[in-house]
């Protein structure tokens, strides 16, 4: 059966055609406006769950990389501080070999060797209390004002203190201030002590200088750790770097808008609908039932 087509029909028809070139113009519109391929889910749900995708791995990926540059920053002031305890430590031993080359002194040149040695005592102390921002970094999780206290000794250090810097990838960024320092009797504070002691006694100073070797030895070889720990933040913190312009490229490339293309695809669209109406003006010609209505 052949089905009548009538003035009404045709006239819904061309209406529903013009309506769907106007939305596909006002859309396209939109796109070159905000230069947003996707202005709401309904227009790309595949895109739209991509972008989601993309846009949970960039918020990981900003974490991570805040998390890295904590741990590159709290490992170089670290790295920082016990490169200055082995420059005091090397003026405590250089100190030391000179007293016990001194043959007999008098009180005047005994009292200025121990000056010196309680000089660099103090700074050592200080360097203990070394801290990233407010935090000790020979302190752990401790909350403690101080990580060493030359009254009470050093301060509970707690768990120890990590950065997750990737997925399934954490760093280490406290240090031990006992591992470095020592603590008791067997620190490096009782050993310049044991020396001012020995120098007040008259005792030879030459087995100190083992002591103070140690000492050395020791700080070098937590510096040695520390500087793998702080090369692991750098390295995590460059592959994070290309990981975050990676994801914004991706993010780019589904949720953004080529300039150029849009301002096409728009100018295409506008002739189409142009067109479109003009056409429809010419086939839906008024009818004299038009006027009699």
């Amino acid at each position: 059966m052949i089905t009548r087509v009538t003035t009404q029909m045709s006239m819904t028809a061309a209406s529903a055609r013009l309506q769907a070139g106007a939305a596909k113009l006002a859309q396209l519109t939109d796109q070159a406006t905000t230069l947003k391929n996707i202005q709401r889910p309904s227009d790309d749900p595949v895109g739209t769950a991509s972008s989601m995708q993309v846009r949970k791995e960039q918020a990981a990926a900003a974490q991570y990389t805040r998390n890295a540059n904590d741990a590159v920053g709290w490992l170089a002031t670290t790295d920082s501080t016990l490169s200055s305890v082995y420059s005091v430590l090397n003026s405590v031993r250089d100190l030391t070999v000179q007293a016990a080359n001194s043959g007999t002194m008098s009180d005047t040149d005994r009292d200025a060797f121990i000056t010196q040695f309680q000089s660099l005592k103090t700074e050592l102390e200080s360097k203990a209390n070394a801290t990233y921002g407010t935090r000790s970094v020979f302190a752990g999780s401790s909350t403690a004002a101080t990580a060493y206290d030359p009254a009470t000794g050093w301060a509970t250090a707690g768990t120890d203190v990590t950065r997750r810097i990737g997925d399934g990838t954490t760093v280490r960024v406290d240090t031990s201030g006992a591992a470095v320092f020592g603590s008791g009797s067997s620190s490096v504070f009782s050993m310049i002590d044991s020396i001012v002691g020995d120098l007040q006694n008259g005792v030879n100073l030459n087995p100190r200088i083992n002591d103070v070797d140690a000492a050395i030895s020791t700080v070098r070889g937590v510096q040695a750790d520390v500087g793998v720990r702080h090369a692991a933040a750098l390295s995590a913190q460059d592959s994070l770097k290309s990981a975050t312009v990676s994801l914004e490229n991706r993010r780019a490339g589904i949720e953004d808008k080529d300039l150029a293309k849009a301002v096409l695809d728009l100018q295409v669209q506008q002739t189409n609908y142009q067109a479109a109406l003009a056409v429809t003006a010419k086939v839906l010609q008024p009818t004299l039932m038009d006027y009699l209505r």
